[in-house]
């Protein structure tokens, strides 16, 4: 069972993101908020369950949640400002949006960039270990698949529904076939990676 709460306190929102390694698409990020004693086995690190289960938990979250919001920043702006800078604009971003105003965000991973008045706590790994971040990666990661899915039907030769736009080598292939597209991150260097791929 991961932890309710790090304070036992203070309205917290968990804060994860999803996308940040990919070749192509947005970055999404989540904030939940729970009650300070909220419990459930089932709310894991994302990437520890399996996509069938990721949805049903999703629905568990939205109905339990005080609040939660997703965002997104697309390929573009992650050009402009880097991945790294993205992924603390979509999380920042997602905080923005919620509907309660938390007193401490709990932010996955060890730095963030506060846009925010709001005091924040980086935890390392945070997604194993408190059930408002598991949640917000769950949440991140579920819209951004679904997302990716959307932008298959247009581009079904890169396999994104499978590979969400992470570099698999079906999806290394196809752009060495028939180049990137408008959706593609022109910053992450594609080509030379394409070349150690040959």
């Amino acid at each position: 069972m991961l932890k309710s709460s790090y304070t036992g306190c203070l309205i917290e929102a968990g804060i994860d993101e999803a996308g940040r390694g990919c070749f192509a698409g947005p970055v999404f990020a989540a904030a939940v908020i729970f009650s300070k004693d909220y419990k459930n086995p089932l709310i894991n690190d994302s990437k520890k369950i399996s996509e069938i289960k990721r949805y049903a938990i999703r629905s568990q979250i939205e109905k339990d949640a005080l609040a939660y919001a997703i965002a997104k920043v697309d390929n573009e702006r992650i050009d402009e400002i880097n991945i790294l800078n993205a992924s603390y604009l979509a999380m920042n971003k997602a905080v923005e949006q919620l509907k309660t105003e938390p007193l401490l965000l709990l932010v996955d991973g060890n730095r963030f960039i506060n846009h925010t008045t709001i005091k924040h706590q980086c935890i390392v790994k945070g997604d194993q270990k408190y059930l408002s971040i598991a949640a917000a990666s769950i949440l991140a990661k579920t819209y951004r698949d679904e997302y990716m899915g959307i932008l298959h039907e247009e581009f079904p030769m890169y396999d994104w529904k499978n590979n969400k736009g992470y570099p698999t080598r079906k999806h290394k292939i196809a752009i060495a076939r028939f180049g990137i597209t408008q959706y593609h991150r022109k910053s992450f260097n594609i080509n030379e990676q394409l070349k150690l791929f040959q």
